[in-house]
Protein backbone atom coordinates (compact mmCIF):
# COMPACT_ATOMS: atom_id res chain seq x y z
CA UNK A 1 0.00 0.00 0.00
CA UNK A 2 1.46 3.61 -1.01
CA UNK A 3 0.41 6.15 1.14
CA UNK A 4 1.13 9.96 1.24
CA UNK A 5 2.37 11.55 4.22
CA UNK A 6 -0.12 13.81 5.05
CA UNK A 7 -0.49 13.21 8.55
CA UNK A 8 1.78 15.95 10.00
CA UNK A 9 -0.27 18.44 8.47
CA UNK A 10 -3.04 17.31 9.28
CA UNK A 11 -4.07 18.83 12.63
CA UNK A 12 -3.31 22.48 11.29
CA UNK A 13 -5.79 21.51 8.10
CA UNK A 14 -8.67 20.21 10.39
CA UNK A 15 -7.53 22.97 12.60
CA UNK A 16 -8.54 25.87 9.71
CA UNK A 17 -12.10 24.81 10.45
CA UNK A 18 -13.78 26.11 13.73
CA UNK A 19 -15.26 23.57 16.30
CA UNK A 20 -18.58 24.48 15.53
CA UNK A 21 -18.42 23.51 12.00
CA UNK A 22 -16.72 20.31 13.08
CA UNK A 23 -18.89 19.29 15.17
CA UNK A 24 -21.56 20.03 12.27
CA UNK A 25 -19.39 17.98 9.47
CA UNK A 26 -19.79 15.57 11.60
CA UNK A 27 -23.58 14.87 12.76
CA UNK A 28 -23.89 16.30 8.66
CA UNK A 29 -21.76 13.23 7.54
CA UNK A 30 -23.83 10.35 9.57
CA UNK A 31 -27.49 11.29 9.51
CA UNK A 32 -29.51 9.24 7.13
CA UNK A 33 -29.51 11.99 4.16
CA UNK A 34 -25.92 12.40 4.20
CA UNK A 35 -25.25 8.31 3.98
CA UNK A 36 -27.46 8.16 0.96
CA UNK A 37 -26.21 10.94 -0.87
CA UNK A 38 -22.66 9.67 -0.18
CA UNK A 39 -21.11 6.99 -2.31
CA UNK A 40 -23.61 4.27 -0.96
CA UNK A 41 -22.88 3.35 -5.15
CA UNK A 42 -19.12 3.05 -3.92
CA UNK A 43 -19.99 0.06 -1.24
CA UNK A 44 -21.70 -2.12 -3.60
CA UNK A 45 -23.79 -5.14 -2.28
CA UNK A 46 -21.87 -7.70 -4.42
CA UNK A 47 -18.97 -9.39 -3.13
CA UNK A 48 -15.27 -8.65 -3.16
CA UNK A 49 -14.78 -11.70 -5.75
CA UNK A 50 -17.66 -10.64 -7.62
CA UNK A 51 -17.16 -7.42 -8.08
CA UNK A 52 -13.12 -7.64 -8.63
CA UNK A 53 -14.36 -10.17 -11.53
CA UNK A 54 -16.31 -7.61 -13.04
CA UNK A 55 -12.76 -5.92 -13.81
CA UNK A 56 -10.55 -6.33 -17.22
CA UNK A 57 -7.13 -7.84 -16.13
CA UNK A 58 -4.45 -5.21 -15.51
CA UNK A 59 -6.86 -2.08 -15.13
CA UNK A 60 -8.04 -0.87 -11.66
CA UNK A 61 -10.49 1.55 -10.32
CA UNK A 62 -9.77 5.23 -8.97
CA UNK A 63 -11.45 6.12 -6.24
CA UNK A 64 -11.75 9.77 -4.05
CA UNK A 65 -11.75 10.60 -0.42
CA UNK A 66 -12.34 13.75 1.82
CA UNK A 67 -10.12 12.07 4.48
CA UNK A 68 -10.27 15.26 6.64
CA UNK A 69 -14.04 15.01 7.16
CA UNK A 70 -14.14 11.21 7.48
CA UNK A 71 -11.97 11.31 10.06
CA UNK A 72 -14.18 13.46 12.25
CA UNK A 73 -17.21 11.72 10.90
CA UNK A 74 -16.34 8.49 12.53
CA UNK A 75 -18.22 7.64 16.00
CA UNK A 76 -14.52 7.39 17.38
CA UNK A 77 -13.94 10.77 15.81
CA UNK A 78 -17.54 12.38 16.85
CA UNK A 79 -17.17 11.07 20.26
CA UNK A 80 -13.45 12.27 20.75
CA UNK A 81 -13.77 15.83 19.40
CA UNK A 82 -16.60 16.49 21.15
CA UNK A 83 -14.63 15.25 24.50
CA UNK A 84 -12.23 17.76 23.31
CA UNK A 85 -14.84 20.70 23.20
CA UNK A 86 -16.32 20.36 26.23
CA UNK A 87 -13.11 20.05 27.73
CA UNK A 88 -11.92 23.94 26.12
CA UNK A 89 -15.51 25.23 27.05
CA UNK A 90 -13.62 26.77 30.39
CA UNK A 91 -11.46 28.20 28.57
CA UNK A 92 -13.43 29.38 26.63
CA UNK A 93 -16.05 30.94 28.92
CA UNK A 94 -13.00 32.88 30.35
CA UNK A 95 -11.34 33.93 27.20
CA UNK A 96 -15.50 35.41 26.36
CA UNK A 97 -15.60 37.15 29.56
CA UNK A 98 -12.54 38.90 29.24
CA UNK A 99 -12.74 40.20 26.31
CA UNK A 100 -16.36 41.91 27.39
CA UNK A 101 -14.32 43.38 30.52
CA UNK A 102 -12.12 44.99 27.48
CA UNK A 103 -15.04 46.16 24.96
CA UNK A 104 -16.87 47.44 28.53
CA UNK A 105 -14.01 49.36 29.64
CA UNK A 106 -13.48 50.65 26.28
CA UNK A 107 -17.24 51.97 25.70
CA UNK A 108 -16.86 53.46 29.70
CA UNK A 109 -13.73 55.14 28.45
CA UNK A 110 -15.32 56.87 25.59
CA UNK A 111 -18.33 57.74 27.18
CA UNK A 112 -16.34 59.46 29.81
CA UNK A 113 -13.66 60.65 27.64
CA UNK A 114 -13.87 64.58 27.88
CA UNK A 115 -14.78 64.54 31.59
CA UNK A 116 -11.05 62.65 32.72
CA UNK A 117 -8.22 64.21 33.24
CA UNK A 118 -4.90 63.33 31.09
CA UNK A 119 -3.85 61.50 33.63
CA UNK A 120 -6.59 59.39 34.81
CA UNK A 121 -7.26 58.97 30.71
CA UNK A 122 -3.56 57.42 30.50
CA UNK A 123 -4.17 55.27 33.44
CA UNK A 124 -7.17 53.83 31.71
CA UNK A 125 -5.64 53.36 28.26
CA UNK A 126 -2.87 51.28 29.53
CA UNK A 127 -4.94 49.05 31.85
CA UNK A 128 -6.92 48.68 28.35
CA UNK A 129 -3.88 47.82 26.76
CA UNK A 130 -2.22 45.44 29.64
CA UNK A 131 -5.82 43.51 29.54
CA UNK A 132 -5.81 43.39 26.01
CA UNK A 133 -2.29 41.74 25.54
CA UNK A 134 -3.00 39.60 28.48
CA UNK A 135 -6.32 38.29 26.62
CA UNK A 136 -4.02 37.72 23.52
CA UNK A 137 -1.30 35.47 25.01
CA UNK A 138 -3.92 33.47 27.00
CA UNK A 139 -6.13 32.82 23.43
CA UNK A 140 -2.77 31.79 21.81
CA UNK A 141 -1.96 29.59 24.55
CA UNK A 142 -5.53 28.12 24.27
CA UNK A 143 -5.13 27.42 21.04
CA UNK A 144 -1.98 26.25 20.66
CA UNK A 145 -2.81 23.40 23.45
CA UNK A 146 -6.22 23.04 21.29
CA UNK A 147 -3.93 22.28 18.39
CA UNK A 148 -1.65 19.67 19.83
CA UNK A 149 -4.79 17.91 21.32
CA UNK A 150 -7.19 17.88 18.10
CA UNK A 151 -4.48 16.57 16.13
CA UNK A 152 -3.23 13.99 18.43
CA UNK A 153 -7.08 12.61 17.93
CA UNK A 154 -6.61 12.92 14.24
CA UNK A 155 -3.26 11.32 13.44
CA UNK A 156 -4.47 8.73 16.35
CA UNK A 157 -7.64 8.22 13.84
CA UNK A 158 -6.27 9.20 11.08
CA UNK A 159 -3.74 6.12 10.84
CA UNK A 160 -6.11 3.37 11.74
CA UNK A 161 -8.57 4.78 8.70
CA UNK A 162 -5.82 4.88 6.14
CA UNK A 163 -5.63 0.94 7.43
CA UNK A 164 -9.13 0.55 6.73
CA UNK A 165 -9.72 2.16 3.46
CA UNK A 166 -6.51 0.13 2.49
CA UNK A 167 -8.99 -3.06 3.18
CA UNK A 168 -12.04 -1.41 1.36
CA UNK A 169 -10.10 -1.12 -1.73
CA UNK A 170 -8.79 -4.17 -2.12
CA UNK A 171 -11.93 -5.56 -1.91
CA UNK A 172 -13.48 -3.40 -4.53
CA UNK A 173 -10.63 -3.68 -7.04
CA UNK A 174 -9.43 0.07 -6.45
CA UNK A 175 -6.14 0.65 -6.92
CA UNK A 176 -5.76 4.44 -6.55
CA UNK A 177 -7.52 6.67 -3.90
CA UNK A 178 -7.29 10.33 -4.17
CA UNK A 179 -7.63 12.30 -0.98
CA UNK A 180 -9.98 15.66 -2.03
CA UNK A 181 -9.82 17.46 1.27
CA UNK A 182 -7.69 20.13 0.92
CA UNK A 183 -7.61 23.23 -2.02
CA UNK A 184 -4.18 21.77 -3.15
CA UNK A 185 -5.88 18.53 -4.56
CA UNK A 186 -5.26 17.95 -8.16
CA UNK A 187 -8.42 16.25 -8.48
CA UNK A 188 -10.29 18.66 -10.73
CA UNK A 189 -14.08 16.33 -10.51
CA UNK A 190 -14.94 13.20 -9.09
CA UNK A 191 -18.25 11.66 -8.98
CA UNK A 192 -20.26 10.78 -6.23
CA UNK A 193 -19.78 7.32 -7.49
CA UNK A 194 -16.68 7.64 -6.87
CA UNK A 195 -16.61 8.94 -3.90
CA UNK A 196 -15.68 6.01 -0.73
CA UNK A 197 -16.03 8.61 2.20
CA UNK A 198 -18.74 7.24 3.74
CA UNK A 199 -18.14 3.65 2.76
CA UNK A 200 -14.96 3.85 4.52
CA UNK A 201 -16.14 5.49 7.58
CA UNK A 202 -19.09 2.91 8.12
CA UNK A 203 -16.22 -0.22 7.76
CA UNK A 204 -13.95 2.14 10.20
CA UNK A 205 -17.33 2.26 12.80
CA UNK A 206 -18.27 -1.83 12.03
CA UNK A 207 -14.52 -2.51 12.64
CA UNK A 208 -13.88 0.13 15.76
CA UNK A 209 -17.12 -1.51 17.38
CA UNK A 210 -17.79 2.36 18.97
CA UNK A 211 -21.11 3.51 19.10
CA UNK A 212 -22.26 6.67 17.88
CA UNK A 213 -22.04 9.32 20.71
CA UNK A 214 -25.23 10.49 22.41
CA UNK A 215 -26.66 13.72 20.59
CA UNK A 216 -25.32 16.46 23.58
CA UNK A 217 -28.33 18.93 24.55
CA UNK A 218 -27.75 22.40 22.82
CA UNK A 219 -25.59 24.72 24.43
CA UNK A 220 -26.71 28.48 25.87
CA UNK A 221 -25.37 31.01 23.41
CA UNK A 222 -22.43 32.56 24.92
CA UNK A 223 -21.54 34.06 21.78
CA UNK A 224 -19.66 33.49 18.14
CA UNK A 225 -16.24 32.68 19.97
CA UNK A 226 -17.23 30.79 23.23
CA UNK A 227 -16.96 27.35 21.83
CA UNK A 228 -13.35 27.65 20.84
CA UNK A 229 -10.43 28.80 22.10
CA UNK A 230 -8.94 30.19 18.29
CA UNK A 231 -11.97 32.60 18.67
CA UNK A 232 -9.67 34.93 20.78
CA UNK A 233 -8.66 37.99 19.06
CA UNK A 234 -7.72 41.68 19.92
CA UNK A 235 -10.96 43.55 20.06
CA UNK A 236 -10.71 46.45 17.72
CA UNK A 237 -9.68 49.89 19.28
Amino acid sequence: MITRNFFPKLATLLLAVSLPAVVASAQAATTPAATASAPATAAPAATPAANSAAIPTGVSKIAIIDIQKAIIATNEGRRDFETLNKKFDPKSAELKSAQDEIERMKKDLTAQGDKLSEEERGKRVQAIDAKQKLFQRNGEDAQNDYQAQSGEIANRIGQKLIAVMDTYAKQHGIGVVLDVSTQQSNVLWGSEQANISAAVVELYNTQSGIAPPTPSAPRPSTGARATRPAGATTPKQ
